[in-house]
């Protein structure tokens, strides 16, 4: 039995029932492009919503993380990874949860005591020293020499407000050295591989903290990385994760993973991230913008590493590899099984595209490569077609020319930080509750979804949204651009419904009578079988975790701004509030 079962099993065996992983792009959460942690699309139920399933909840989740890309190819780090979590929501708290924690560790997992360290808060001028956490891993048998109190890393909040606290970290000795009697968490031989976060407080706007009336349990394991400590692996990517994987890549390449890590790496980590975005019922495809841009990163990326093993790119060496990585998921997660087709189709298009771009590539460098290469050339080089640094460089040095590399390590760290701005953007919602006008927002893709219904025709389906302080963007089904009577028709409607003061309701039913009732649902195998059912009046009905203002009236005059294309058989709207 693997890691992912053995958790479930055991936490289902203490109560918890198991919801389904969420897909990896968020239906209704403006502050990400990708879920990125396991508690993210929990985080209506952490700031109070009820669940439908009760209040200890576990689950494997589908989590990508994007701020590192340029890590990928060292032993550890991943774009894709799957998060096991439990949640207490109001249920049980700190005492509890360090004993399960330690009893699936010990008993279920088998690792020896003797092999684990733990972390606790160590307090601060706002927060006393956790000592009920402290004083629960001593009694389990934990020594206090093995127990570090810290400050800085053992206090969790994900945004700039919302629920926090304090949280205990769970560490592993991955080392054949003699055991050190003292556990210092700087020294890298001890691992961390759990998280417990006790989310006792709210941190307010004005930074003041407060104690919450219900306090929750939020906890991550990370699979591939336990998996590969459980095997004794220092480097994940030959753990029994990724071996099938690497293995193939070894004989199509007809190369030894030992001299050809990073490339082999990059592959197999960006071509399995690229089959969960191109699976997941959002329906993103490569494109110049946000989750499209992403995947076109990463399976162009790809392809330049598999250049670099010298296989052959017209060959189908990609459909090879991402259908061994879809053999591996099938069982867990239906869109894999059910897309597999949409799947291999998105990575052969794209490569097709980037065996052109690299074409025109070479062209451009043909027409630069009369003089040494600035730094400033190179990097366009790079941006717009794709061509890594290495590849300028070699082909320079047939020609006899020099590339300015520090110019460009410059144009690079420029580049860099854009992106981490334009990331720090999207990360800013966190675990905060929705703004008033975010949650208005909200309530409009709804109207909004069943207006189109009305001026196009019934099958137009939400296909994703995108929710800000200053706007929302909504995205469809649709065949073709919208005229200028559609967009106003459209817009008509939704003011209608708004000046006529619709209530919106909210319902808890089974999952097949909310679709028997004619509820709409964007992603049908995200919900468990106990769903939320939003209801505008008589004129929208659909299964969504929220929020929502109470009546239509509240939400000011509705004016689309932008109608234009987002991808092959998708249109997108972007609309104001005023």
């Amino acid at each position: 039995m693997n890691l992912k079962d053995l958790y479930i099993n055991y936490f289902v065996s203490k109560g918890h029932k198991q919801i389904p992983s969420a897909p990896v792009v968020p239906e209704n959460d403006p502050s990400v492009l990708f879920n990125t942690a396991g508690m993210q699309p929990l985080i209506p139920y952490l700031m109070g919503q009820p669940h439908p399933y009760g209040t200890r909840l576990t689950d494997y989740q589908k989590c990508i993380r994007t701020n590192d890309l340029d890590n990928i190819g060292d032993t550890y780090h991943h774009t894709f990874f799957e998060m096991l979590g439990n949640w207490s929501l109001g249920d049980y708290f700190k005492n509890e949860a360090i004993e399960m924690s330690f009893e699936f560790l010990t008993k279920v997992l088998n690792i020896p005591v003797e092999r684990l360290a733990v972390t606790v808060f160590a307090g601060n001028d706002i927060l006393p020293f956790d000592e009920e956490a402290y004083n629960k891993w001593i009694s389990l048998g934990i020594p206090k020499e093995r127990i570090a109190k810290t400050s800085l890393d053992n206090f969790w909040i994900a945004g700039e407000t919302g629920p926090c606290g304090p949280d205990s970290e769970m560490f592993y000795f991955r080392s054949n050295d003699s055991i050190p009697t003292v556990f210092d968490p700087e020294d890298n031989r001890w691992v961390e591989i759990w998280n417990d976060v006790f989310m006792g407080y709210e941190k307010m706007e004005d930074g003041s903290i407060r104690e919450l009336p219900k306090k929750n349990v939020d906890t991550g394991m990370g699979v591939e990385r336990t998996v590969a400590i459980l095997e004794g692996k220092t480097d994940n990517y030959t753990s029994s994760i990724w071996m099938p994987v690497i293995n193939l890549i070894e004989e199509i390449s007809k190369k030894p993973y030992e001299g050809n890590e990073k490339s082999m790496r990059i592959i197999a980590d960006h071509l399995r991230t690229a089959v969960f975005i191109l699976a997941d019922p959002a329906g993103i495809k490569p494109s110049n913008t946000d989750q499209g841009y992403i995947l076109r990163r990463l399976i162009r990326r790809a392809i330049r590493h598999a250049k670099n093993l010298e296989i052959d790119i017209n060959s189908n060496w990609e459909e090879i590899i991402a259908s061994k990585i879809m053999d591996n998921y099938e069982n867990y997660y239906s869109e894999i099984k059910d897309n597999r087709n949409v799947v291999l189709e998105g990575l052969k298009n794209e490569k097709i595209k980037f065996n052109r771009t690299l074409e025109k590539g070479l062209r451009e460098f043909e027409k630069v490569s009369n003089k040494n290469i600035d730094g400033e050339t190179a990097f366009h080089l790079f941006d717009t077609y794709g061509f890594p640094l290495e590849l300028t460089e070699e082909l320079a040095k047939e020609k006899g020319l020099s590339v300015d590399t520090e110019g460009y390590k410059q144009k690079f760290k420029e580049h860099q930080e854009l992106s981490r701005t334009a990331s720090a953007g999207k990360f800013k919602g966190g675990l905060s509750s929705h703004s008033e006008i975010e949650t208005k927002y909200h309530t409009a893709t709804h109207l909004l979804n069943a207006a189109l219904k009305l001026v196009i025709d019934n099958n137009v389906h939400q296909k994703g949204s995108n929710i800000t302080e200053e706007r929302m963007r909504f995205d469809f089904s649709c065949d073709h651009k919208l005229s200028e009577e559609e967009i106003k028709k459209a817009e008509d409607i939704v003011n209608n419904w708004i000046s006529e003061g619709l209530d919106v309701r909210c319902d808890e039913m089974k999952k097949e009578d909310a679709i028997a009732s004619g509820a709409e649902c964007m992603f049908i195998e995200k919900y468990p079988d106990i769903v939320t059912v939003y209801s505008i009046g008589d004129v929208s009905k659909e299964l969504c975790g929220g929020p929502h203002v109470k009546n239509t009236s509240e939400l000011g005059h509705f004016k689309i701004v932008k109608e234009e294309a987002s991808s092959a058989g998708v249109r997108r709207i972007k609309a104001v509030l005023e």
